[in-house]
């Protein structure tokens, strides 16, 4: 379990692609003074298993469902990502629950720069923006974010400088990829209204009077 709050910005050293796997090597920094074989740690919010460690450099296995669902296949040498390690007892959650299960890969739409932060757009698929709210929290390539407006197939975030300068959305632009995690209180509820009801895909006002939400 993460929080989304990206504790360092980390460096690929060497991604090793295999038939249906990879192997991925972070220089993770300091951070590698608390990181253990077996611990995970989210790299652009997909959850990874530490493998072996030498100095600051951080081994993972990356598997065949981790390489579908996410952009971590896509990774290069030299590339930035965000790096936060598990949660544990007694840690501060100061962003929202993140499990590191990404949803889907989206890509940058817009980037609107406007003084004191910037409004980026992503473009994702309807099952994704189904499964959001305005005001609501999302975890774009790790980072805990709130959802500003939605509309079919897009959403968009506020970020502030430090967020800019602290991870990678300050080095991206349009056309990029990014990996989408929902809220997790999101799916449950699309869950619960759902299930037995094939015809309800989409959670809309009238779904949740019918189910006496409202």
């Amino acid at each position: 379990m993460f929080t989304g709050i990206i504790e360092h910005l980390g460096k690929v050293k060497q991604v090793k692609l295999q038939a249906s796997s990879a192997i991925i090597v972070v220089d993770v920094g300091p951070l590698s003074d608390d990181v253990n074989p077996g611990d995970s740690i989210a790299i652009n919010g997909a959850c990874l298993t530490v493998t072996q460690i030498k100095d600051s450099e951080v081994y993972f296995d990356v598997s065949t469902e981790t390489l579908s669902k996410t952009t971590i296949g896509r990774l290069k040498t030299s590339d930035n990502v965000n790096i936060e390690r598990s949660l544990k007892m007694g840690d501060k959650l100061g962003g929202h629950f993140v499990t590191g299960h990404v949803d889907g890969v989206g890509v940058i739409n817009k980037v609107e720069n406007e003084p004191g932060q910037c409004t980026v757009w992503f473009s994702v698929s309807k099952e994704l923006t189904n499964m959001m709210i305005k005001k609501g929290s999302v975890a774009v390539d790790g980072i805990s974010l709130t959802i500003v407006e939605i509309r079919d197939g897009l959403f968009s975030v506020a970020l502030i400088p430090y967020t800019l300068g602290a991870t990678t959305l300050g080095l991206k632009k349009a056309g990029q990829e990014v990996n989408i995690e929902t809220d997790m209180l999101g799916k449950w509820v699309k869950r619960i209204l759902t299930v037995n009801d094939s015809a309800a895909s989409v959670i809309t006002e009238d779904l949740l009077k019918k189910k006496g939400f409202i």
